[in-house]
């Protein structure tokens, strides 16, 4: 009985020095490993393709060897198709190179009769034929219940670019007589417009100002400039990722 005894408060002692140590120890919370939220928002490449009509105004026409300077009196009407290679952040920003081939033709001046001669009195058409190659930057922000990146819905965007333009342009007089020469400009372009994200493939259509800093034919027997030629376009681009 006597072992029984001692055998229970031995035991029981154990308990309460246990219990004792275990208050005495600091506690440390278990760590829990919480994965990081995908968003669907993430970098990748892409290609696009673009097709756009266009409508071509300039201020005037500059004929240095008459002297003399002609309204702009009637816009050019065509058409432009281009393709590109791009990354975009995942953040909202993007970026990308574009080639583009740029036919508008019937923008006019008119020549007084005070000017024949030396240049045919009446009406003169441009027909240019460009290749348009800018380097682009754009911002994408969602249009309700999404954003950018992969599957993110409805969203606009604006954008700007900048780059170089190799020109063909004809001039025909009112004769029927034409004149045709090759220039390089500046040209630089002015994007906004509104798209949905279908994931890896995105579609958009918009606004796209393009700005060709000049016009010139120098082998004409009167030699002529068109500076600050602008571009309207609508436009419509399929973007395709490539991740």
């Amino acid at each position: 009985m006597r072992k029984f005894i001692a055998t229970m408060m031995v035991a029981g002692a154990a308990v309460v020095g246990g219990q004792a140590i275990a208050a005495d120890m600091p506690y440390y919370p278990p760590i829990i490993e919480i994965p990081d939220v995908d968003y669907g928002v993430s970098g990748s490449f892409y290609l696009r393709g673009s097709a756009a009509l266009n409508a071509l105004w300039a201020p005037h026409v500059n004929h240095p060897s008459v002297p003399a300077t002609f309204e702009i009196d009637g816009f050019g009407y065509g058409y432009s198709v281009g393709a590109g290679f791009g990354y975009e952040t995942g953040t909202g920003l993007r970026f990308d190179v574009t080639a583009d081939y740029l036919s508008n033709d019937g923008m006019r001046a008119t020549v007084p009769a005070a000017y024949n001669p030396p240049l045919q009195n009446g009406v003169h058409t441009l027909a240019l034929r460009s290749t348009v190659v800018l380097a682009n930057a754009y911002y994408d922000f969602g249009l309700g219940g999404g954003g950018y990146g992969a599957g993110g819905g409805t969203f606009g965007y604006v954008g700007a670019g900048a780059g170089v333009a190799f020109n063909r342009s004809t001039v025909t007089d009112p004769l029927g007589a034409t004149t045709s020469d090759n220039n390089t400009s500046l040209a630089a372009a002015g994007m906004v417009g509104v798209g949905y994200d279908f994931g890896q493939v995105v579609a958009d259509v918009g606004y796209r100002a393009l700005y060709i800093s000049s016009i010139a034919n120098t082998t004409a027997p009167f030699p002529y400039t068109i500076a600050n030629n602008w571009a309207h376009e609508v436009r419509g681009t399929i973007r395709y990722r490539f991740n």
